[in-house]
């Protein structure tokens, strides 16, 4: 009976889902077909053409090396940060432990622009520092920490861990062959995952990044916004299909490997 029922649900529920689809990719298609024609007002009768993607890549196509590779460097700086404090957090029952825990989340709940006002007014008269990257970075990092930080932390937390952890002390193994050589590859698919999660916030953000870039220091985001607010639509609309060309392939890329490691090294 309970088959019968969810049998007859499954076209309603189907429908629902690419009427949902459609809502959400019909507007971003849109967008992608305004920067493929020579007229956005006309429309498809104004023919098409690529000279809005050659315009873009030619003024903003130094946006995508720098954004991948902050992206890039934001996951190895969340890695080599977060799985140490996901660890600490996992073990420890101390009240501490859990205020910590909760002010680290504290980038995700206000907003980006209060984060950014709050890293200017802290390091903003290291004149070099200010006008790097390596700014923007400290700010994604802070941002997406905490998402690396729980995903890792309920790895850790799993039971058969614990006894596995208590096993390889008993048999004399020290702190550091138990942390590399059989938590972390255990957890390894949560570190992916969560790999994943910061290199696709670190590449979309935009109000934090808006507020610490500078003219030298533009990303995808603020290029995106920047080609909009100051150019015909039609150039902010190929920026727009460039932005998915570069980012989609590795978003894809990195669902694979994550699939991988879970098959290879279970959940």
């Amino acid at each position: 009976m309970q088959r019968k029922n969810t049998q007859a649900k499954a076209p309603f529920l189907l429908a629902v889902t690419l009427i949902v689809s459609l809502f959400m990719i019909a507007p971003m298609l849109l967008s992608v077909m305004a920067g493929l024609v020579n007229n956005y007002s006309v429309g498809l009768k104004s023919g098409f053409t690529l000279r809005w993607l050659g315009e873009v890549w030619e003024n903003y196509g130094g946006t995508v090396g720098w954004s991948l590779a902050l992206a890039v460097a934001c996951v190895i700086g969340t890695v080599l940060i977060g799985v140490p404090c996901a660890y600490a957090l996992a073990r420890s029952r101390s009240r501490a432990a859990r205020i910590f825990e909760e002010l680290l989340t504290l980038p995700v709940a206000v907003p980006g622009l209060a984060t950014a006002l709050a890293l200017i007014l802290a390091y903003g008269q290291l004149t070099a520092f200010r006008q790097s990257f390596a700014f923007i970075l400290v700010g994604h990092i802070v941002f997406t920490l905490p998402f690396m930080v729980r995903t890792v932390s309920s790895a850790f937390e799993r039971d058969d861990l614990l006894a596995l952890e208590e096993a390889a002390r008993s048999l004399g193994a020290n702190f550091r062959q138990r942390f590399m050589g059989i938590l972390v590859p255990a957890v390894f698919p949560a570190i992916v995952a969560g790999s994943l999660m910061v290199f696709t916030l670190s590449v979309g953000e935009f109000n934090l990044t808006w507020m610490l870039h500078t003219p030298l220091t533009r990303t995808l985001p603020v290029g995106l916004a920047d080609s909009y607010a100051s150019m015909r639509i039609e150039i902010g609309s190929a920026y727009t299909l460039v932005f998915f060309i570069v980012i989609l392939p590795v978003l894809w890329a990195l669902q694979a490997l994550a699939q991988l490691m879970q098959k290879r090294y279970g959940t």
